[in-house]
């Protein structure tokens, strides 16, 4: 009879590869961790940490001005064809074909863009002027172009019939929800339904739109009531409703709807302050000039509700040359984890910013500290403070958690699960700094410099650390 033992031994003796795990299980452990890490730095980083627990309160409703639905349309003025020289070029108001790129005209010489927004990777916008006053396709300079390609090449697009801002007109800023729903904005509205082939102005009751984003299939924006003049549409805000109109249905004032009456005639008593919106996938957030965050459902389900009544000490500041607070800005970096970079003036406590500038220029001097909230701004944790040279304009933060700092002399990024902030490489050097930053992935982002004359749009793709520069323009 034949020994089992044999077969047990040999069985013992054999070489045994361990199973591999299952793919992107170390991918996944290293982003636990990074993230793991990163919070602990949050906590951590600094004795002084503040935390600014959510107050109960029931926050006030207030009647608002409704919007004049029955306010006859400006005159679109449009032509059926796109001169390919100067700005403002208009199609066809009866064409609902989208041209391919290919189709598109040319890049009006002189371009200077005031706003980007990107859909994806690949295919963004750009507005602002462009031409030579008086010598442009209409009677209008503001252009728009578009890019298939992140910025290798562009080509000229339609744009809505309007200026520059001037008090309660014309426009500054866009936003694409996907190739064919857009919003130019700033302080007027005009929405395309037709990737930009058409522009319909919609009726704001005399209110101005000082921020506007999209999610899903809906838009949200700011209504303002304000006195501000020339190209400070956003000076002398009283107060700010939050709107919201179904993409498909967004080119008439009765599509826009308040939505709710917390978000709704937010002010902080002054003349003078500003107010901010972003939006994730599932949840917006709203920093009021009080500096009280609202957060609410995005897929126009319900209201908004109160998550902090008083943010750090952090005034919101008045509002820069795009609309945006000069003392606080806030970022989202997930539906729960939001970065806010607040700008203040040593010595001078409860300083924000001063005029349209984005910042306060006071002797004290300035420090630009980034907070953290783990729980969709109930409460804040202080993180590292940013380098103290130059004035913060825009932050953006990555699903990575990566942190991008605008400001008057460069880019400095914080990347995730560090307390070092990092100049990024700028080539070539920018005079001025930039005036906006956002991440589009973990990796890629986009930059407009603070001097539209430069006529470009930055890019980066290595999560906010190397920084080139796309000219607007014909190749």
């Amino acid at each position: 009879m034949p020994d089992r033992h044999d077969d047990i031994d040999g069985w013992l003796s054999d070489h045994i590869d361990p199973l591999p795990p299952p793919p992107g299980t170390f991918e996944l452990i290293k982003r636990r961790a990074r993230r793991r890490k990163y919070r602990r730095l949050a906590f951590t980083a600094t004795a002084a940490a503040v935390i600014v627990a959510a107050a109960v309160t029931v926050p006030q409703v207030v009647s608002l001005p409704v919007v004049n639905s029955g306010r006859p349309a400006a005159a679109t003025g449009q032509s059926t064809s796109a001169k390919p020289t100067g700005g403002g070029t208009q199609a066809s108001a009866g064409a609902s074909a989208v041209p391919s790129p290919a189709a598109l005209a040319p890049v009006p010489a002189n371009f200077r863009p005031t706003s980007v927004t990107f859909i994806g990777t690949e295919t963004g916008w750009v507005i602002g002027q462009a031409g030579v006053a008086g010598h442009c396709a209409t009677a209008f300079c503001t252009s728009v172009a578009r890019t298939d390609n992140a910025g290798k090449t562009w080509s000229g697009v339609p744009a809505p019939l309007t200026g520059s801002p001037d008090g309660s007109t014309g426009v500054s800023g866009i936003r694409f929800l996907n190739t064919q729903d857009g919003w130019a904005f700033g302080p007027g509205l005009y929405a395309t339904r037709d990737g930009g082939r058409t522009w319909t102005p919609v009726a704001t009751g005399g209110l101005r739109v000082t921020d506007l984003e999209t999610v899903g299939n809906r838009v949200f924006a700011l209504f303002a009531s304000c006195t501000g003049s020339g190209p400070e549409f956003a000076a002398a805000c009283t107060s700010f409703t939050l709107y919201s109109a179904s993409a498909a249905a967004s080119t008439s004032a009765s599509d826009w709807t308040p939505v709710g009456g917390s978000t709704s005639g937010l002010t902080d008593g002054a003349a003078s302050e500003a107010a901010s919106l972003v939006l994730t996938g599932s949840r917006g957030f709203l920093l009021a000039p009080d500096r009280a965050v609202y957060a609410g459902p995005v897929d126009g389900s319900g209201p908004w509700t109160l998550m902090n009544s008083i943010t750090p000490a952090c005034p919101v500041g008045h509002a820069q040359a795009d609309g945006q607070p000069g003392g606080a800005l806030i970022a989202a970096v997930t539906a729960k984890e939001l970065i806010l970079a607040c700008t203040t003036v040593s010595g001078s406590a409860g300083s924000g910013g001063s005029g349209g500038s984005g910042g306060s220029g006071g002797s004290g001097g300035q420090q630009k500290l980034i907070f953290s909230s783990p729980n969709g701004g109930a409460s804040w944790i202080q993180m590292a403070t940013a380098p103290t040279a130059g004035i913060a304009s825009s932050v953006a933060a990555s699903t990575a958690e990566t942190v991008v700092l605008g400001t008057n002399q460069g880019i400095d990024v914080l990347p995730a699960g560090d307390i070092t902030w990092q100049a990024a490489n700028l080539t070539p050097a920018v005079a001025g700094g930039f005036s906006y930053v956002g991440m589009t992935t973990d990796e890629q982002g986009i930059a407009l410099p603070a001097n539209p004359a430069s006529g470009t749009v930055w890019f980066t793709f290595d999560g906010g650390q190397r920084w080139q520069p796309s000219r607007v323009a014909s190749s």
